[in-house]
């Protein structure tokens, strides 16, 4: 949001907040301009849609700085949650299981979202059975880590499950 500055306030009056937080009152814009260029500062209007407009006398220079670098502080601390993905086959074996497993363990860890997919090819898909019951082993072998947002649901020749990590208390 821009903030008008100084001359920019074309108001007939404004109410007027000194640097240090005291009201002090309705002014004419023009008297609130002189008061801030004697403090060497400027005068910066807040409240544009109250009547009168709020005007204040700030380090208009500081107050960017500072607010950019509360932006890129709270940009900091934001965590993108990515969503990784995991394909199995219903005829997959033990060994290759277990090292899916591992890899989604992996990512939970890391705080990402895990998509399971089961791919049925040619015939297999009439037996969805054994991929939901796939799908239902893998979700107990990762249940240290995350826990299953998304029950599995039959797309197509797809069927998909999403397990999220778990929460930290």
């Amino acid at each position: 949001m821009e903030h008008q500055i100084n001359e920019e306030i074309r108001d007939k009056e404004v109410r007027l907040i000194a640097d240090n937080g005291d009201q002090l009152g309705i002014v004419s814009s023009k008297e609130a301009l002189e008061i801030a260029i004697e403090k060497g500062m400027d005068l910066v209007k807040i409240a544009p849609q109250a009547q009168p407009p709020v005007c204040r006398i700030m380090d208009y220079g500081k107050y960017r700085f500072e607010q950019a670098k509360r932006e890129k502080e709270a940009r900091k601390n934001q965590r993108v949650v990515e969503i990784k993905e995991i394909r199995l086959t219903p005829g997959i074996d033990v060994g290759d299981l277990n090292t899916k497993v591992k890899n989604a363990c992996k990512f939970l860890k890391g705080g990402d979202k895990v998509k399971v997919s089961v791919r049925f090819r040619g015939r297999e898909v009439t037996h969805s059975s054994l991929g939901l019951d796939l799908l239902q082993r893998f979700a107990e072998l990762c249940t240290e880590v995350g826990t299953v947002e998304k029950a599995p649901k039959l797309e197509g020749r797809q069927m998909h499950m999403f397990l999220a990590p778990k929460k930290d208390k």
